[in-house]
């Protein structure tokens, strides 16, 4: 089964997510090795995104029940890599095996890389994902994961009974998503963005306990190179 746009609504680009993914990818060709080899998982990447990247080049306008799936598997693997990695660096944080400032640098290239992999999964799931947010009317949408400031300017996120014209055509894109992660991170707690369904706060807790320990431990870690 394929979905394609019927409405006069722009499909969301893909350039932002890529450039996300990009820049994860090459602080990690340039951070300390890590449980997963880094040659391994930047191929399995680049495999992976290029059936995506083909079937949507440039708008998300296009689905497929294989392409759904697919974006979906592709988002949490990402984000399984990288909470093996976030054990990883605090496991050298804890033990002190691995160089201060080397160890440093790899905690950072894994915080950037949890922002943009747990903002790819709340991007993927959030009604339906890029495609149907993009190309579906409000009606049509699956019920919401997630509730944005914006929402509040039309009728209820999740309201499939008012007439079109009365409900905000506001549709969140990559790099909201990308800012909720980020805030995530450093406030460990939802900031303007609320999860509304159990599998979105599920997610956000665990972004938020492995932020609240790499980050906790990062600091501690500092404080003894500096003393």
């Amino acid at each position: 089964m394929s979905r394609t746009s019927s409405n006069e609504r722009k499909a969301e680009q893909r350039w932002p997510a890529f450039a996300a993914i990009a820049v994860m990818l090459l602080l990690d060709i340039y951070s300390p090795p890590t449980f997963i080899p880094k040659l391994a998982l930047i191929v399995t990447v680049v495999i992976l995104f290029i059936p995506l990247i083909v079937l949507n080049p440039h708008r998300l306008t296009r689905e497929t029940s294989w392409s759904r799936w697919f974006s979906i598997g592709f988002a949490l693997l990402l984000a399984l890599a990288n909470q093996v990695d976030v054990v990883w660096i605090i496991h050298g944080l804890i033990s002190g095996s691995t160089g201060g400032i080397t160890v440093l640098w790899g905690a950072l290239q894994v915080w950037v890389a949890s922002v943009v992999t747990f903002a790819l999964i709340y991007w993927e799931l959030d009604r339906g994902g890029p495609v149907a947010r993009g190309t579906l009317t409000r009606a049509k949408l699956q019920l919401a994961d997630f509730k944005f400031p914006q929402d509040e300017d039309g009728a209820s996120v999740n309201e499939v009974k008012r007439e079109s014209s009365e409900i905000s055509d506001w549709r969140p894109g990559f790099v909201d998503y990308l800012y909720m992660s980020a805030t995530n991170m450093m406030a460990f707690s939802p900031t303007d963005v609320m999860p509304l369904s159990t599998r979105a706060k599920l997610f956000m807790l665990l972004q938020s306990i492995s932020g609240f320990v790499l980050l906790a431990l990062v600091i501690a870690r500092s404080v003894n190179i500096l003393a």
